[in-house]
């Protein structure tokens, strides 16, 4: 049976109180197609203000910590996140595996603080340019699902395949790549919707969802611009209804 498809906004380290225009208008596009399933994952600054301004669309947070208090100066526990409104955590994106050295133990220390704090996961894995040339993509991908998912169901988890070497920049792997991933992930972890990241943008978001066998995407610098974002979802929602009424 077909997942229902999901769209995620990654912000990063972007985005303030005047940019709540721009959460607003992707709510209300969000409202506007309601068979996609739409999140942003913003600062932990914005999660609150996101939610009163935005009901309907799904916010979330980029991070938590495995402990649910403590002395950790900076950090931010599952449970704050869930107070200030957010349903769902990004977990083991690229950058803080590599930016921050998290480790697949680490990653599934924070998936299970945020499990138990009633938030859902975006599990985030992915290869390096260095382990693609070299033919290893799918043995780093399938280490990291089961060391981070660590016997864990799939319950309120989603998974997000971004090939490190294709985020932020112009490159991105054909759909025939990007299926034979999927393909590998259903059969590591069942029940979960399987997202692609990685240089998504509205030319090329058809033809990734279509033949990607993907549920969805992950976008990072494009869902800071409403345009752009937007865009994407029509183009799932259009593909989605032309998948399920073939001509």
């Amino acid at each position: 049976m077909a997942k229902r498809p999901l769209l995620v906004g990654n912000w990063k380290m972007h985005g303030d109180g005047g940019d709540l225009p721009t959460v607003i208008a992707i709510g209300e596009a969000a409202r506007r197609h309601p068979a996609v399933d739409v999140a942003l994952c913003l600062p932990a600054t914005l999660i609150e203000r996101a939610g009163r301004v935005c009901l309907g669309l799904a916010i979330g947070g980029q991070d938590c910590h495995a402990e649910p208090n403590g002395a950790h100066t900076g950090d931010i526990s599952a449970a704050m996140l869930r107070e200030a409104g957010a349903s769902l955590v990004l977990l083991g994106h690229s950058e803080r595996r590599h930016d921050h050295h998290e480790n697949d133990v680490l990653i599934a220390a924070k998936l299970r603080a945020a499990r138990a704090a009633g938030l859902d996961v975006m599990l985030c894995v992915g290869e390096t340019a260095e382990d693609h040339a070299a033919g290893r993509s799918a043995e780093v991908v399938r280490q990291q699902l089961t060391r981070s998912l660590a016997g864990m169901g799939g319950q309120g988890i989603a998974i997000a395949y971004e090939p490190v070497w294709a985020i932020g920049g112009d490159r991105t792997p054909d759909p025939a790549e990007v299926a034979a991933m999927a393909g590998l992930i259903r059969d590591t972890v069942s029940g979960v919707r399987i997202v692609y990241g990685g240089s998504v943008t509205p030319d090329n978001g058809a033809a990734l969802f279509v033949d990607g066998g993907v549920d969805g995407f992950l976008v990072g610098r494009q869902s800071l611009d409403a345009e752009a974002f937007i865009a994407i979802l029509k183009s799932i929602d259009l593909a989605t209804r032309q998948i399920s009424s073939p001509s």
